[in-house]
């Protein structure tokens, strides 16, 4: 079967959470399933580390797709053609966005509905495009999958979707992930946090990570604690906000706060596995992939209490309420401190993670993509 997939998230070194979902699957199937030609539809020059297997087609279509009137441009015109050119059986969209005008079967993978909970966090024409459209690509797709129970539910309620319709495919965690010497975290200690212990934070700086109570936290903690302690926050500051850099300027221990900006893979897998702990304490999220990074890396996690962390989490991190930064504090606190339950939580956490593999996702995955090819 001729099988046509919208790859425009895989973008060379920057793969981010949707990115590294479609980068991590998709090698995996395409690799497995010779017997089927995969078309990767692309909207700007692609990187041929992306062609995984001599069944992978590129296409590049115009223009690249990263404004609401560009996404339905890209979508509803160049998509549409290209699926009628080549004659498609099946369209597959890891991204959440289909094309609603054209005739195929139509699979899609939703990651979480946060602008529906939280849309004063997105930029207006963004969070008018997302609530105009995403129940419309919902309904059009043929099947769901989407990365937690949480994310299944939430779509079932928001959009009346029928359960039946949607598949659970939890996401994974990249190999490199794992525990690091002595000498790799001393190394790392003195490069990045002059050799003291930090928290870990990495993700996009968006408003919903909660960077906000983060840094009240850490000043709670900081001001509680006789430990010397930094903060490294690992992203690119492309959602910053006014208030996110007011709370911030403000803090009585900023300077203890390291923002290293986009890095390497191998950059943040050292940072990870050298950390006193990951906080991760969004207030909403689709599933949240560094918590498994966390787990693989051997280090202690705390995130929060709310939408899907606890069931990825489970009994293997400190959970707490994400509007509270006196109890994100009390849970630094407790893992700064206590040895015997730092390494608790690393025992869970090592047991945790292998329950998601990308190995397992990808085979999740594709089952449910069969049961629209054999329809």
């Amino acid at each position: 079967m001729k099988i046509a997939i919208n790859t425009r998230l895989l973008l060379k070194d920057r793969l981010e959470g949707i990115g590294w979902f479609t980068y991590e699957n998709l090698k995996r199937i395409t690799i497995a399933h010779p017997e089927h030609e995969f078309y990767f539809f692309f909207d700007r020059p692609y990187s041929q580390e992306f062609v995984f297997s001599d069944n992978v087609k590129p296409i590049v279509l115009f223009p690249q797709a990263r404004h609401p009137v560009l996404y339905y441009t890209w979508f509803e015109y160049s998509v549409r053609k290209a699926l009628k050119k080549i004659n498609a059986d099946l369209f597959i969209s890891t991204d959440g966005y289909v094309s609603l005008s054209a005739q195929i079967k139509t699979f899609n993978v939703f990651h979480d509905l946060n602008f529906e909970h939280y849309p004063k966090d997105i930029p207006f024409l963004e969070r008018w495009y997302y609530r105009k459209f995403f129940v419309k690509f919902a309904h059009k797709a043929s099947r769901i999958a989407t990365v937690s129970e949480f994310s299944k539910q939430d779509i079932v309620k928001l959009y009346n979707i029928s359960p039946d319709k949607i598949d659970v495919v939890y996401n994974g965690a990249n190999e490199i992930y794992c525990p690091k010497s002595n000498d790799v975290v001393e190394n790392t200690r003195v490069r990045y946090s002059e050799g003291l212990p930090y928290f870990y934070f990495i993700g996009s700086l968006h408003r919903r990570k909660n960077l906000i109570n983060l840094f009240l936290a850490f000043d709670i903690f900081r001001s509680k604690s006789v430990k010397s302690v930094k903060l490294i926050i690992t992203g690119a500051k492309k959602w910053w906000t006014e208030d996110m850099e007011s709370v911030y300027s403000a803090m009585k221990f900023k300077d203890d706060v390291i923002f290293t900006g986009r890095l390497s893979l191998n950059e943040i897998s050292d940072l990870m596995g050298s950390a006193l702990a990951l906080t991760y304490v969004s207030y909403f999220e689709g599933f949240g992939i560094p918590i498994i990074e966390a787990f693989r890396s051997e280090i202690p996690v705390i995130t929060s209490n709310v939408t899907s962390m606890p069931e990825i989490a489970g009994d293997a991190a400190l959970l707490t309420d994400p509007f509270n930064p006196d109890d994100i504090a009390l849970a630094m606190q407790k893992v700064s401190e206590d040895n015997r339950l730092r390494e608790s939580l690393i025992a869970a956490g090592r047991i945790r993670a292998k329950e998601f593999t990308w190995e397992k996702s990808a085979e999740r995955l594709w089952v449910s993509i069969e049961k629209l090819l054999g329809e």
